[in-house]
């Protein structure tokens, strides 16, 4: 297996990480298309663009309209093909250089930077790439529209969590573009458009050496607009996310941003490139309320065309982490409509081992009966009232709070099958965070009530008749599976678990909950094991096969199944993933 070394945090991202007190961590972006990549790539309607302009600009357009329209085409290099409007979209002029005669444009030595973004709104899932053009070409028509096609080496990929994407189901769409207007101020509809939109696309990049395209997303109006003498400018939060700071990093080495917004009714777009500033703390909660951190685009040059993109967007569900819009201080005081929370009960708790235990919640508005979730979705929780402190500078007790929005998402590890199970769920969880200790100590006689955002994820185990799967887990990773062992076959089932030996309580408790289950396991047990512990002489007399050490390549080689259900950390699932290549490998990204 080819092995890659492992990105280093560049000095911009540093400097974020230090300035909001970040705890040292890997850089999860992998240097090739992985396989997630690919497969999210081909799934993907939309392809986010980025690139630089002649005089340092970023700039950000948005193709596609119909998943397919982008896809690997060798190894780590990736196509696409589509229709766009060839006159005023700002990155086919940039890569292009202008041409929209047919004529191939090759690159000269190592290819201009693109930044993208491949991302499915239906399903919330995307992922960032970067890599460096090779060729394109745009044949135009007197339309006003181009057919294009670009192919770009891949050198990095890096899967995104689904926070705030809000919901669209995407549909291709001819363009009828016509430009509005390339000069400053912006007109009133383009003031509109911004307003309006819960969601813009943004490039940014580390000078010269890569560059990173992303979504930002929230309730509509969470851009808001502020217009002085010496222009106009956007602010928006920065929301909590997966504490990688890629963008704002880049912004720190190289204030600059490009930004596109697109309305997905009429096809109207626009661009918008500019200087940015970061502000954290102080500043920014002077600038923008209830905020620890945002960004302001100081905006330089625009494009708003009419009709100009290859795609609508029927709007869905808006996503349940979005907090209510926050306003410029410079507005006149606002009544916020919250988003709709509902409150749960924590009604009671078993700690399994001193760092994995098991929590039980019932939902308590009675106006809200008959919730549904599914066996392996997830619940989003807000514990925002339990442990925000509100407003400080840098809190040196707490340092993770400064960008906290004390959501968090937590597998839902219980069934919903009968009216007696319908209004309650659970979560079993390891205690990693502030969120999580805070649950390990609450007194559950004391009571606490939190808030459900929301039900959501798609990881279900499918194994039709006569079917053989395996399922990888490493351990709380158990946990989408133990909501969906009854609906298994379980003598067509394999599992493959590693697991600490402090955590051994985990296994027992499981097997107990899972009748059948031990039989189908092997367990991989690291560090050392107290063999005059309940847990291990419990696991001896069981029928699970029981392993001292890290899982090696070679325990898989002869398990013949149709797929392989993955629930790992990052390094591990790298290396799964590679063992089992060429097998039909399911995963969730949970590098947020």
């Amino acid at each position: 297996m080819e092995l890659y070394e492992e990105f280093p945090f560049h000095d911009g991202e540093k400097t974020m990480h230090k300035l909001l007190q970040i705890p040292m961590r890997d850089n999860p972006t992998q240097p090739f298309l992985t396989p997630y990549a690919a497969n999210t790539l081909t799934r993907s309607p939309i392809l986010a663009l980025g690139a630089l302009d002649s005089k340092g600009r970023h700039w950000t357009s948005l193709w596609g309209g119909e998943a397919g329209f982008s896809r690997p085409v060798a190894q780590g290099v990736i196509g696409m093909k589509t229709i766009i409007n060839q006159s005023y979209d700002p990155v086919a002029e940039i890569l292009l250089e202008g041409r929209h005669d047919g004529e191939v444009v090759k690159a000269e030595g190592a290819g201009k930077m693109v930044g993208m973004l491949a991302i499915d709104l239906e399903t919330r899932s995307r992922v960032k790439l970067y890599g460096r053009m090779v060729a394109g070409a745009l044949q135009g028509t007197e339309e006003g529209i181009g057919h294009v096609q670009l192919v770009v080496k891949i050198e990095q990929s890096l899967g995104n969590c689904p926070k705030y994407l809000n919901k669209k189901h995407i549909l291709p769409s001819i363009p009828q573009p016509k430009l509005v207007t390339s000069e400053l101020p912006l007109p009133q509809a383009a003031l509109d458009l911004v307003s309006k939109s819960d969601l813009f696309f943004i490039s940014s990049s580390n000078q010269e050496a890569d560059m990173d395209t992303n979504h930002r997303g929230g309730p509509a109006g969470f851009v808001r607009i502020l217009q002085t003498e010496k222009g106009t400018s956007l602010v928006y939060p920065e929301y909590s996310g997966n504490r990688l700071y890629q963008t704002l990093g880049n912004l720190i080495t190289t204030p600059q941003a490009g930004l596109v917004f697109p309305d997905f009714e009429t096809g109207d777009v626009l661009y918008v490139t500019g200087n940015t500033e970061i502000l954290a703390g102080k500043s920014a909660a002077e600038l923008i309320s209830h905020t620890n951190l945002a960004v302001k685009v100081n905006i330089e040059a625009v494009r708003f065309v009419a009709n100009g993109l290859g795609f609508r967007g029927e709007v869905g569900e808006y996503s349940p982490y979005n907090p209510p819009v926050r306003y410029l201080s410079t507005e006149a005081t606002q009544s916020t409509k919250e988003i709709e929370q509902i409150p749960v009960q924590l009604i009671d708790k078993k700690i399994i081992t001193p760092t994995i235990g098991r929590f039980r919640f019932r939902i308590t508005d009675a106006q809200k009966p008959g919730l549904q979730w599914k066996p392996g979705q997830h619940v989003a929780l807000g514990f925002k009232d339990e442990l925000d402190t509100g407003y400080r500078h840098m809190n040196d007790d707490d340092p993770k709070s400064l960008n906290d929005d004390y959501i968090r998402t937590f597998t839902v590890s219980s069934r919903q099958d009968s009216p007696a199970s319908s209004e309650e769920f659970e979560i079993t969880i390891r205690k990693v965070g502030v969120v999580t200790d805070f649950l390990f100590k609450h007194n559950i006689r004391a009571g606490l009530e939190v808030s459900l955002q929301g039900f959501g994820g798609d990881f279900f185990i499918e194994q039709n008749a006569n079917e053989n799967v395996s399922f990888v887990a490493a351990g709380v990773g158990i946990t989408p599976l133990l909501a969906q062992s009854k609906d298994l076959d379980l003598q067509r089932f394999h599992l493959f678990w590693t697991i600490r030996a402090d955590d051994l309580a985990l296994v027992s408790d499981t097997f107990d909950n899972a009748p059948g289950l031990e039989k189908r396991t092997m367990l991989f047990v690291t560090g050392a094991v107290d063999e005059d512990s309940v847990a291990w002489k419990r696991l001896n007399t069981s029928c699970a096969t029981l392993c001292k050490g890290r899982m090696a390549k070679s325990d898989l080689e002869d398990v013949e199944v149709a797929r392989w259900y993955l629930c790992t950390g990052n390094s591990l699932r790298n290396l799964l993933v590679g063992w089992l290549s060429g097998k039909e490998v399911v995963y969730e990204d949970f590098n947020y």
